[in-house]
């Protein structure tokens, strides 16, 4: 129904980790810019931090993506939720190893060190980028450590790059926190990345640019604090808000008494079962629903969903 109402394509604020829907903000882009320079420098290892919510996984993803047009070898790996002993396996099987070196009777270290010294011989960078390194189990961790702290020359083309939220960079071991060459803070949008976010993410669904009006991006860059997660959320519930109400256009009170009504149950991030919990989401689109963030019991869903 929201869909259509603003006779979008597609959900305009969809989480997906895709190269169309990252937003390079002033944040994004400075810390693309340090990882760049990581590489050109040929330093070992960057730390990326910030609060929940902020995009460290979807600028890893990109990270990985940049790195990797600028002539490095690139891959990408979530440690969150692996259990000890599954992270090497994985990470060897993203490198895009040929038959014969697959098929050799190697330990996954042997092949991994193997590939950076192949690497190295020309001149090439490995780039590994771990999102999640707080929640990372320990062999994990001891790996990490290895891959930024030895001295041999197979290492001398690699770089790591690691994410990890501002509480729980307690929980690493300080050597990693030492370690880093460059710490990046990524910090929230301001008004102006918001209004940018929010424009060029309808626009990319061929929704009008304007359907959140200037005071209405400014409203919801107040109340979101600018972290990236929070506005989507925002403003797809604005969205079916102004949809409900039969709106042209978002507008700041629309956004203002979505935020002010909605009954947060266990904080912004409610859990799956909660959200289902209600007869009339169901109904919903399976993409829009799961970007439910809130008690489903508010009076801007009911309007649209009874």
């Amino acid at each position: 129904m929201v869909s259509n109402y603003w006779n979008f394509t597609a959900a305009p604020f969809d989480a997906a980790l895709e190269p169309a829907t990252f937003y390079t903000g002033a944040p994004q882009e400075e810390a693309l810019a340090r990882l760049e320079w990581i590489v050109d420098e040929r330093q070992r290892f960057a730390l990326v931090v910030g609060v929940e919510g902020c995009g460290k996984s979807h600028l890893a993803a990109m990270a990985t993506r940049r790195l990797g047009g600028l002539g490095a070898e690139s891959v990408m790996l979530s440690l969150r939720g692996l259990t000890p002993g599954d992270w090497l396996e994985m990470l060897v099987g993203r490198l895009p190893l040929d038959a014969m070196s697959r098929g050799e009777p190697l330990r996954p270290w042997q092949q991994l060190e193997n590939r950076l010294r192949e690497n190295t011989l020309m001149e090439r960078t490995t780039a590994m980028v771990f999102d999640d390194i707080d929640d990372a189990p320990s062999d994990a961790l001891d790996g990490i450590v290895r891959l930024i702290s030895a001295a041999e020359p197979r290492y001398a083309r690699t770089v790591v790059v690691a994410t990890a939220t501002l509480s729980g960079l307690s929980r690493l071991p300080a050597v990693i926190r030492q370690r880093a060459a460059v710490r990046i803070e990524l910090g929230p949008w301001d008004a102006a990345d918001v209004a940018g976010f929010l424009s060029r993410a309808t626009q990319r669904v061929g929704g009008k640019a304007d359907i959140f009006s200037s005071d209405a991006a400014a409203t919801l860059a107040r109340f979101s604090g600018g972290v990236p997660r929070v506005v989507s959320q925002l403003a797809h519930l604005s969205l079916m808000a102004a949809a409900g109400d039969a709106l042209p256009q978002v507008d700041p009170g629309t956004v203002e008494r979505t935020w002010r009504e909605l009954s947060p149950s266990g904080g912004a991030d409610a859990s799956d079962a909660a959200v289902r919990s209600s007869p009339g989401l169901m109904a919903m689109d399976p993409d829009e629903r799961d970007e439910l963030p809130v008690n489903p019991h508010v009076r801007v869903v009911r309007r649209l969903w009874g």
